[in-house]
C-alpha cells in the first residue's frame, strides 16, 4: 500500500481537470509547457522560417529608381496657340490634351483607336488622339473642338448638329464634330452616302446616325454658301 500511496502523491491526485496538480507539476519541474511553448515558437520564427541569410538576401539592398526616360520638352501647337509643356514620352496627345491643358473635349473611351471619341484633327487629318503620342504631333497644327468656338459662336457643324438633334448623351458628340469638319473640309458636296461612309470610323452607342448624317449635309450647305472650309 505505500508504494501505491507514494506513485499516487508522486502523480497527483488522478482526478481528472485538476489544474492544480498540473500546475504544481510544471512548477516542480522549474519549467512550465506554456513558457516551453512560447519559447519554441519564438526560436522557430527567428531561426527556421526566417533565417537571416534568407531575409538579407531577400531584401533588395537599395530601393531601384524609375525605369524609363522622364519628362522631356514638347511644344504642341493646338487651335493656333502654343504650347510648353513637358511629358513623358509614352503619354499621348489625348492625355496631354485632357491632363495637362484641361481641353476635355476629346473623350477617353476605348482607348484603343476604335471608337472615334477623342477624334481631333492634324494637319488636316482626322485622328485619333489617343493612340498619337504627344511627342509625335510636335510641328504639326492640332484643332479640337474647343477651337471651333473660339468667341463663343458655334461653328456650323456644331450648330448643325444642335438643329438636327444629332445628339444624345453627347459624349461621342466631339469627336464626331471633328471627323464632319475634316471631311467637308476636303469635300464640300457631299453625297449623304458619302457621309455614311467617312464616318464609319465613329461610334454612337445612342444610335442617332441619321441625324448626324443630316447635320452634316446642312452643315455642308452652309458653309459652300459661306465660301467653303471654316
Amino acid at each position: 500500500m505505500a508504494d501505491q500511496d507514494d506513485l499516487h502523491h508522486s502523480t497527483g491526485s488522478g482526478e481528472p481537470g485538476d489544474d492544480n496538480s498540473a500546475s504544481d507539476r510544471e512548477s516542480s519541474k522549474g519549467f512550465s509547457r506554456r513558457q516551453f511553448i512560447k519559447g519554441t515558437g519564438l526560436a522557430v520564427s527567428a531561426s527556421v522560417f526566417v533565417p537571416d541569410g534568407l531575409l538579407k538576401a531577400a531584401m533588395p539592398e537599395e530601393t531601384p529608381g524609375v525605369s524609363g526616360p522622364g519628362e522631356v520638352p514638347v511644344r504642341l501647337r493646338i487651335n493656333g496657340r502654343e504650347h510648353q509643356l513637358r511629358l513623358e514620352p509614352r503619354v499621348t496627345l489625348l492625355d496631354a490634351l485632357r491632363n495637362r491643358l484641361d481641353m476635355t473635349g476629346a473623350k477617353k473611351v476605348c482607348d484603343r483607336a476604335t471608337c472615334g471619341a477623342c477624334t481631333v484633327i492634324m494637319d488636316g487629318h482626322p485622328v485619333y488622339s489617343c493612340t498619337v503620342l504627344a511627342i509625335d504631333a510636335q510641328g504639326k497644327s492640332i484643332e479640337t473642338i474647343e477651337g471651333l468656338a473660339p468667341e463663343g459662336k458655334l461653328h456650323p457643324v456644331s450648330q448643325a448638329f444642335v438643329d438636327n438633334d444629332a445628339q444624345q448623351c453627347g459624349f461621342c458628340t466631339p469627336g464626331f464634330v471633328m471627323a464632319v469638319k475634316a471631311f467637308l473640309d476636303k469635300h464640300p458636296h457631299p453625297t449623304y452616302d458619302e457621309v455614311r461612309a467617312s464616318l464609319g470610323g465613329n461610334l454612337c452607342r445612342c444610335g442617332t446616325y441619321m441625324g448626324i448624317r443630316k447635320a452634316a449635309l446642312e452643315a455642308a450647305a452652309k458653309m459652300a454658301g459661306k465660301g467653303g472650309r471654316l
